[in-house]
């Protein structure tokens, strides 16, 4: 290679190099920061306790829009690049967009995985803990079901971990007890919406009808990570 043919291949590799970092900066800026999550099971595996109508809607739509809002939302400002966690844990520093879609994709990313179409059972250590804290499974599901019945409106309602101990707690739209604004903050190791979208095609009003279905789809694997995790 001539001196003349080195220059030039050094001048051509750098012009290549800057093209690249210029089409790098605009996809990093165009790029959505959030995406909606596969299930981790068919639409119609919670039949016949939740339908795959319901759950295709739901999944495909309701929590599709919460991910397009969420990234017009952060689009342009630091949360565009951060981990979906840290900004529900500060929700009182966004706005409310991010507020209601950033809880709302964090719920529902959540509620997926501890929903499944094959039996399980809570484990011994997560059943101890419920026999300490409530006296029994009998009594955290009737506790469970009065926070979700009662919760005025849409919201969630949740069990949690807080200092060790478990607790019934709601939410009022998509919030949860993460965020730094919750009445009653802890950990989410169980969660159900009870928003009319993830019920009414087949409970119509009869959202206590639903509620008591749900703890035959309960994941209690999962529920047993989320406390180990907690």
């Amino acid at each position: 290679m001539t001196r003349k043919d080195f220059v030039s291949s050094l001048f051509l590799g750098f012009m290549g190099t800057k093209a690249m970092a210029n089409t790098s900066t605009n996809f990093f800026n165009t790029a959505d920061a959030f995406s909606l999550p596969n299930l981790p099971y068919a639409y119609n595996a919670l039949e016949p306790f939740i339908d795959a109508q319901t759950m295709e809607i739901h999944h495909s739509k309701h929590h599709q829009a919460y991910v397009t809002n969420l990234n017009k939302a952060v689009a342009g400002t630091p949360n565009e690049f951060t981990p979906l966690i840290d900004i529900v844990k500060n929700i009182s520093k966004s706005s409310v967009a991010v507020r209601n879609n950033g809880g709302g994709h964090w719920n529902h990313s959540f509620f997926w995985e501890i929903l499944s179409p094959k039996a399980t059972t809570p484990s011994d250590t997560l059943m101890a803990m419920i026999n300490r804290d409530f006296g029994s499974l009998e009594k955290m599901q009737a506790d469970f079901n009065a926070a979700a019945t009662s919760r005025f409106g849409s919201g969630w309602a949740w069990l949690i971990l807080q200092d060790n101990k478990l607790k019934i707690s709601s939410t009022p739209n998509q919030d949860n007890p993460l965020m730094d604004i919750a009445e009653v903050k802890g950990t989410p190791i169980l969660g159900l919406d009870v928003w009319e979208h993830a019920y009414y095609l087949k409970y119509q009003n009869k959202r206590a009808d639903y509620i008591k279905a749900f703890w035959n789809i309960v994941n209690w694997d999962k529920v047993e990570k989320n406390l180990k995790t907690a």
